[in-house]
């Protein structure tokens, strides 16, 4: 029984970080019905921030951790601004391929530096013994990635239920038009989504480097691992992405402890969660918690 509450334990942990990192695409779809393609290299590059501001500026890591949120907010609001902000009103599918282009961008210039050749780690920073409870262990890493991804995704979900500027963006993402006729800024809205987006990569992928280690590859292809996460929450939803990232997350590790390995059966843990997204979009083809729109002529 044991056993079975620690794949528990770790299915949590993978899924609250594939919810953090899902936050992203949620963000900026439900302001601009836009699917960030790029949205893996912001996550590396979040992560890649923090460590060299903790191990080559020196900076002690939980202060490097705030300014490279800070730094990728920054940095996601110039790249709409400079990329995406004369897309404004054109087709969908032309500000997608420019995220496409980003991605590359990106990719191309992060394998010139070592980042995108070497693997590298943070220095340790909390107790390396586990916390054991009735035969369950969970390291400090972990936890304290639970903790932090926690109070990230309730502050976002605040944030868009409570605060103006979140009516706002969910207010720009239902009518650009009509939003304009009340007097909020669209190219405004767009640009805070692209920076909260790139505030959350940061954020996940700081947790993420920390658990796994700093490899771009691995880190950068979370962008698309966490894709059927938010296609089975619902692109519009953050509860949604929480709730997928959690279900992903714990298939994935059931999957791993009881299939794997038994009768002739490998590779379950990658596959399974797919074959499980495609049935529940059989029944809910929106998404657990995504909304259905009904436009009439």
């Amino acid at each position: 029984m044991s056993y079975f509450f620690q794949l528990v334990v770790s299915g949590i942990v993978v899924g609250s970080i594939y919810a953090l990192s899902a936050l992203g695409f949620v963000l900026i779809y439900k302001s601009s019905r836009v699917l960030n393609i790029a949205h893996g290299q912001i996550i590396a590059a979040g992560a890649f921030i923090t460590y060299a501001l903790t191990v080559w500026a020196g900076i002690s890591i939980y202060i490097s951790f705030l300014l490279s949120v800070v730094i990728t907010f920054f940095l996601a609001m110039s790249v709409e601004r400079i990329f995406l902000r004369r897309l404004i009103g054109e087709p969908i599918i032309s500000v997608i391929m420019v995220t496409i282009g980003l991605m590359s961008i990106i990719d191309g210039l992060v394998y010139l530096t070592p980042f995108g050749t070497e693997n590298f780690s943070f220095p340790a920073f909390l107790p390396k013994t586990p916390i054991t409870f009735g035969g369950v262990s969970i390291s400090w890493t972990q936890l304290v990635g639970v903790i932090i991804t926690t109070i990230l995704i309730a502050s976002f979900s605040w944030f868009f239920k409570r605060s103006t500027i979140g009516v706002s963006m969910r207010a720009v993402s239902d009518d650009q038009l009509a939003s304009m006729s009340v007097g909020i800024s669209v190219p405004k809205v767009f640009g805070l989504a692209w920076a909260t987006a790139g505030l959350s990569a940061a954020a996940a992928g700081s947790i993420i480097g920390n658990i796994t280690g700093l490899n771009f590859d691995t880190l950068h292809a979370f962008g698309i691992t966490v894709f059927p996460v938010v296609i089975l929450g619902g692109l519009d939803s953050i509860i949604g992405a929480v709730v997928a990232g959690i279900i992903m997350g714990l298939i994935q590790q059931f999957a791993a402890g009881y299939l794997d390995g038994h009768w002739g059966l490998y590779g379950t843990a990658d596959v399974l969660p797919y074959i499980i997204l495609l049935v529940i979009l059989l029944f809910k083809p929106h998404g657990l918690f995504g909304i259905h729109e009904i436009e009439r002529v």
